[in-house]
């Protein structure tokens, strides 16, 4: 999905460099960088042992490099299906758009198939790059009062496995932060985070464009997808070349915490041999009042 339009307004990270076919062996750093993707049959690229022997996975999945099929369309809706390189597994998106009173709504509807006669490994991140200003804000379930660091440019935050406060802390490296609010390009932030397992009903989360006057919220069950990741960049990656840098939350409801499929624990998922499993995902794009 390259381009998310509200009010005249685009909601997903352009392309940071000019669209080109994506051939299998370029790295995720070296394309676009933008947009939505779907991370299957892991984030970060790992080595695992399945049934079928060792397998190399690829950095942010197969599906970003692999040309999708619409196999049904109508005004409002779309369904399309991808096969991953790495592991027998398709992937099948619906997206169906609908009016709200306040805005609009994009349900998602996943099915994942297992085309081989082996039980295979998976786990899914979705991967929508939402485009943010310096100044928008972030929200969370009062649940979540921590979050646990996947990656932090610098361990501007915390070192890989550290869990820091959310969304106010501090720090002895860095002071204190605010994570609930987006800075501006030229601090250089990009940090990969995680929510613990979530409890149901804060399968949410929201990103309040106060610029454009735009909240936009991803919502999904956590019987399914019980994890949220969190990647908030403001002008902290990609380096080198010359196509810019990302300016972007990407709010990544997820089956685990980790962003490895190699690191194995009670969120692993296998799916078993021609087997099918679904999992739903909205988003609602909503205007922000005066009094908020």
């Amino acid at each position: 999905m390259s381009s998310l339009l509200s009010d005249g307004h685009e909601l997903l990270q352009q392309p940071l460099r000019p669209l080109k076919k994506r051939v299998p062996d370029i790295a995720f750093a070296a394309s676009d960088a933008s947009g939505w993707d779907e991370c299957l049959p892991t984030v970060a690229a790992c080595t695992i042992e399945t049934p079928m022997g060792v397998v190399e996975t690829s950095d942010h999945g197969d599906l970003w490099r692999e040309a999708w099929k619409v196999t049904a369309r109508s005004p409002d809706a779309v369904t399309m299906t991808a096969l991953c390189r790495s592991l027998p597994l398709e992937l099948t998106r619906s997206i169906i758009l609908a009016p709200t009173q306040r805005g609009w709504r994009l349900r998602l509807l996943y099915s994942l198939r297992n085309l081989s006669r082996e039980r295979m490994p998976w786990s899914w991140a979705a991967h929508p790059l939402f485009a943010c200003e310096a100044g928008d804000r972030i929200a969370l379930p009062e649940s979540v009062t921590a979050v646990r660091v996947e990656d932090s440019r610098g361990n501007r935050v915390g070192a890989h496995g550290d869990w820091i406060a959310w969304p106010r802390g501090v720090r002895a490296e860095s002071g204190a932060y605010d994570l609930s609010v987006a800075e501006p390009s030229t601090s250089a932030f990009a940090e990969k985070l995680f929510s613990d397992r979530l409890a149901s009903g804060d399968g949410w989360c929201s990103l309040e464009r106060i610029g454009i006057g735009l909240r936009v919220t991803v919502r999904f069950a956590v019987e399914t997808t019980p994890y949220l990741g969190l990647w908030l960049c403001y002008g902290g990656w990609p380096d080198g070349g010359d196509g810019g840098r990302q300016m972007c939350v990407a709010m990544e409801p997820s089956t685990a915490p980790e962003d490895a499929l190699a690191r194995m624990g009670e969120w692993s998922r296998w799916i078993e041999p021609g087997a099918t499993t679904h999992w739903p995902l909205d988003v609602e794009i909503e205007r922000l009042t005066k009094m908020q």
